[in-house]
């Protein structure tokens, strides 16, 4: 004789395994860190770079830039931007610029898993990336992101230096405290990732601060993106460092 099993029991049962799959599932995300999860963006994204895919099958490029917002704007028009510093100083370097407005540490940890770097022998790449991922990621996490990216840039390219810069300071009308203290505690973290030859450090934020220890309007007008001013300032300041990386002249 068959025995029924109430409906009822069928249905706690699935409820409880249910559950007990959706609690496991939100322990293991809680304990992934974001910033070194590869991540696309949207199709216009995903469109541009691929456009830096074929310039880095067709182009001599000895100079990279890679990172967000603050260094895709050596390319945008001045005077609110950098594009005529970049013409003056890296433009004769043989130089690009891969970086995308809005990227975190994700965002090109994917990139370059999808070709960005492939077939490219720079000299030296120009690394900042984190500060898009300060409203979500601690610097602990964001500080693991960039090291992730510098193990991916040194696997692609090995004769390549790396000069990775210090995320700049920021203070935007909308940045929380713990955003504003973010860059100089990652600052602290990826400092250590140096060894002063193939990746050299390099933290010129000084140069954007006022005497009230914040960034002023007349180098970041947004409290974030430098004006052409900035870019000057950051070129000033960065060019030592960097054209004896790439064993040019200034």
């Amino acid at each position: 004789m068959k025995k029924h099993i109430p409906l009822f029991s069928i249905t706690a049962a699935s409820f409880l395994i249910l559950s007990s799959l959706s609690s496991f599932g939100q322990d293991t995300n809680a304990n992934v860190n974001s910033a070194i999860v590869p991540e696309p963006r949207s199709a216009s994204w995903v469109k541009r770079h691929e456009g830096f895919v074929q310039e880095a099958k067709q182009e001599q490029i000895d100079l990279l830039f890679q990172g967000d917002s603050i260094t895709d704007f050596w390319r945008r028009s001045g005077p609110r931007y950098g594009t005529n510093i970049w013409s003056k100083y890296y433009a004769p370097l043989h130089a690009a610029d891969f970086a995308i407005s809005g990227d975190r540490t994700e965002h090109v940890i994917w990139r370059i898993d999808h070709g960005e770097l492939d077939g490219l022998h720079p000299k030296v790449v120009v690394l900042m990336i984190g500060t898009n991922n300060t409203r979500t990621n601690s610097p602990e996490q964001i500080a693991e992101g960039i090291k992730v990216i510098i193990g991916k840039i040194q696997d692609k390219c090995p004769m390549t230096k790396i000069l990775l810069l210090g995320v700049f300071p920021r203070n935007t009308v909308k940045d929380t405290p713990a955003q504003i203290e973010a860059p100089a505690k990652i600052n602290a973290i990826i400092s250590k990732f140096a060894d002063g030859n193939k990746v050299v450090y390099l933290n010129i934020n000084d140069k954007f601060l006022g005497p009230d220890g914040k960034v002023p309007a007349d180098i970041m007008p947004d409290f974030l993106h430098p004006n052409e001013h900035g870019y000057q300032l950051w070129a000033d300041a960065m060019n030592p460092t960097l054209f004896r990386m790439m064993g040019a002249s200034q």
